[in-house]
């Protein structure tokens, strides 16, 4: 374990056991935040970057679609950094019922869908809050890996963070016992209460201090992502669940692991802020682009599709992306042979892709809506 330098942002305690855990000190940290100009310019770019995408949003014909599948993107990528190894595809298989055998892991990430949507739901009558975080964990964790693993209960033993299968004294980082964990949560609720502070500097605090508190046996990392999204929803920043930080955490994740560390052992801050900031405005501004090329790619193919079954299909595939020839048919109303025929015309123009390689039974797949959100 990497020596102490600074008690910014708690210190480490020697336990009657002989290990030693981490006691985070309660947020904001003391002294303040000593935030420079280009730590304000980010602020003010991740702002306008959510500005942005929340407008963009709107613009959609429909967004509600939009949406899930940004919930469904982040709930594969989410589970992907936990180890998971299903994909978009195999999720949209499994819940369009076109598959009956599907990989293992897609129930983590119907649980992942699943607990996000409950998050959201809640949040209309509860604010959030150390009970709302323990209902989504229970939905997260409901059945399949870490079911046994008390869902929706803070842990009554102790967790550490290391390499697979190290033992507690070779840990990476340890966080609070058992018998503080209350203490530490409380004043981690008290925190997300706070209205004192610019809403995306107080949540990538609260994300931090999450982390470090490290309080459930499972699932810590997923909820904490989640953490960020209710927040900003809750404090009205985002009008729809639309920034998801898994994709910048993921493809950046040895610095994001660094950051926090630097927070524990330097009472980095600062840096771990500026990180968070750069991870909002980036990952905005992808959502964004991906808005605009799915409204362009709407215009495109209702200008070249004239008939009114070709229209209608059109909006079926961004509803259900993931579809076979008895499902458009009845969802068209129309018969089979005409939903083949469609069919063909949109695999002609590379709109379409089977995916199974059968002869019968076949599924198709929207292939150039979903590459916007999978490239």
């Amino acid at each position: 374990m990497e020596r102490q330098r600074s008690t910014r942002a708690g210190a480490y305690v020697r336990q009657l056991e002989g290990y030693r855990a981490f006691l985070p000190a309660p947020l904001p940290p003391v002294p303040p935040l000593e935030l420079d100009s280009a730590v304000y310019r980010l602020l003010s770019d991740a702002d306008r970057a959510l500005g942005r995408l929340d407008g963009a949003a709107s613009i959609l014909p429909n967004p509600d679609f939009f949406v899930s599948m940004y919930v469904r993107q982040e709930a594969v990528l989410s589970s992907q950094i936990e180890g998971t190894q299903s994909t978009l595809k195999d999720l949209l298989l499994f819940e369009s019922q076109h598959t009956s055998n599907p990989r293992s892991d897609v129930d983590e990430i119907v649980h992942y869908v699943d607990a996000m949507g409950h998050g959201l739901e809640r949040l209309k009558t509860l604010p959030l809050s150390l009970r709302l975080l323990r209902e989504v964990h229970e939905r997260l964790l409901a059945t399949g890996r870490g079911s046994e693993k008390q869902p929706g209960e803070f842990r009554r033993s102790q967790n550490w963070i290391g390499t697979p299968g190290c033992t507690l004294a070779f840990a990476t980082f340890v966080p609070p016992p058992p018998h503080e964990l209350m203490r530490c949560l409380g004043e981690l609720e008290a925190f997300m209460h706070a209205q004192n502070m610019p809403p995306l500097l107080q949540v990538a605090l609260l994300h931090a201090q999450f982390e470090t508190i490290h309080p459930f046996l499972d699932g810590n990392g997923r909820i904490g992502r989640l953490l960020i999204t209710l927040f900003l929803c809750e404090r009205g920043i985002l009008h729809r669940p639309l920034l998801y930080l898994s994709v910048y955490l993921k493809r950046h994740r040895q610095q994001y692991y660094d950051r926090l560390m630097a927070i524990r052992h330097d009472g980095d801050w600062e840096g771990w802020v500026s990180f968070f900031l750069q991870g909002v405005i980036e990952v905005s501004q992808h959502a964004n682009d991906t808005a605009q090329r799915i409204l362009h790619l709407r215009e495109e193919l209702r200008a070249r599709e004239t008939s009114g079954v070709g229209q209608r299909m059109i909006d079926l595939l961004f509803e259900t992306p993931v579809v076979n020839i008895p499902q458009i048919a009845d969802a068209l109303s129309i018969a089979y042979n005409t939903a083949a025929s469609t069919v063909e015309t949109f695999l002609a123009e590379g709109d379409l892709v089977e995916i199974t390689g059968q002869k019968r039974n076949r599924v198709y797949r929207f292939e150039r809506y979903l590459t916007l959100f999978e490239g």
